[in-house]
């Protein structure tokens, strides 16, 4: 009887070896996983943030050309006032 329970006992420590072996492994499979994601949200993240910045500069040049064409027409305007 004793055997027997000893041989079960050995098989069940295997089974949960051989568990955690494949949970160990599972686990670096995830870990790599989410690692990659991590890197690509990152860049996704940066390449968004550049284009932003482009179109923020972009705006900010249209701005400045309204503005100075509308001072011109401000200039023209007063000037004919004058005369």
């Amino acid at each position: 009887m004793r055997k027997i329970v000893l041989a079960a006992a050995a098989a069940g420590a295997a089974l949960t070896l051989a568990a955690c072996s494949e949970t160990a492994e599972t686990v670096d499979e995830t870990a790599d996983a989410v690692a990659a994601d991590a890197e690509a949200n990152m860049e996704a993240v940066a390449e968004t943030a550049e284009e932003g910045t482009e179109a923020v500069a972009e705006t900010a040049e249209e701005g400045v050309e309204a503005v100075e064409e509308a001072a011109e027409e401000a200039t023209a305007e007063a000037e004919e006032a004058a005369e």
